[in-house]
């Protein structure tokens, strides 16, 4: 597939691709006034779903996230945040030291800021659509102890705002000014939301199926967004059955009994820090 054609008025001596996957391509783009920037091609799939996230970096302008340079068409121009991620992190100094890190750049990324929330973003209340119809038509007790308590927690919400949405290891990069989220999905909703993704992964690791992890990652992240280490556990239980959600409906059903796994560790966490 040819590199794609980029407007001249980004400056592009030279493209490298760094992935290709469901959301498209990206490249690293060498820029003839010097510097870099990522330029990521959107896949079918992704410019369908990608107005939230787009709005996310937009009002965060930089603060805690990379900025949005850019946008033409299915072309984003985006700042360099560098290769050295969150996960690169959890390898080598463990997993205390990168949940430490994701504390911080949690506190960045919910931080108020001079521009207004944007208008029309996805709700948590749409966002977890698939786990209640998943629960109304499956026998599986843990969906619909899932489903029940995410109605219970979308009634509750608290300090609804903006959030990433997709908030993971990989999704942390180290820049030369400092960590920053990219990828953001792009929801409106309560701020410990934000942190529930951390619990399912890294995806590599067995530690996400056990219960004194989560208990800790629980009460690290709960100053972080000002909440109780018991309702970040809540909201991971129902993220994770929710995720399970997502590959029963594309037929990917071991990747389904993965997410209701860590979802089990969870519930068994709950009872350590209740």
């Amino acid at each position: 597939m040819p590199e794609p054609a980029l407007p001249a008025a980004w400056d592009v001596a030279a493209l490298g691709k760094i992935a290709d996957g469901i959301g498209g391509r990206v490249f690293r783009a060498t820029l003839r006034g010097g510097g870099t920037a990522i330029v990521k091609q959107l896949s079918a799939l992704a410019l369908r779903d990608r107005a939230d996230g787009e709005a996310f970096l937009k009002w965060r302008d930089g603060r805690g996230a990379v900025r949005l340079l850019d946008r033409r068409g299915d072309l984003l121009l985006l700042e360099d945040a560098g290769d050295h991620t969150l996960l690169d992190v959890f390898r080598r100094d463990g997993d205390e030291a990168a949940t430490a890190i994701a504390a911080e750049l949690i506190r960045s990324l919910h931080a108020t800021g001079p521009r207004p929330y944007p208008s029309g973003m996805e709700t948590l209340a749409a966002y977890f659509s698939s786990l209640l119809a998943r629960a109304a038509m499956d026998d599986d007790g843990q969906y619909r102890a899932a489903a029940a308590l995410a109605e219970r927690l979308l009634a509750g919400q608290r300090g609804i705002r903006p959030l990433h949405g997709d908030f993971h290891h990989e999704n942390a990069l180290h820049a030369p000014r400092g960590w920053l989220a990219i990828d953001p999905k792009g929801v409106l909703g309560d701020p410990a939301f934000d942190v529930a993704n951390l619990f399912y992964n890294p995806l590599e690791s067995e530690l996400r199926y056990d219960p004194a992890r989560a208990a800790r990652l629980a009460s690290v992240l709960a100053p972080a967004v000002e909440r109780e280490p018991a309702e970040l556990l809540d909201w991971a239980f129902a993220f994770t059955a929710l995720s399970a959600s997502w590959h029963a409906e594309d037929g990917n059903m071991g990747e389904a009994a993965k997410s209701l796994r860590v979802g089990r560790a969870v519930a068994a966490a709950r009872e350590i820090v209740a």
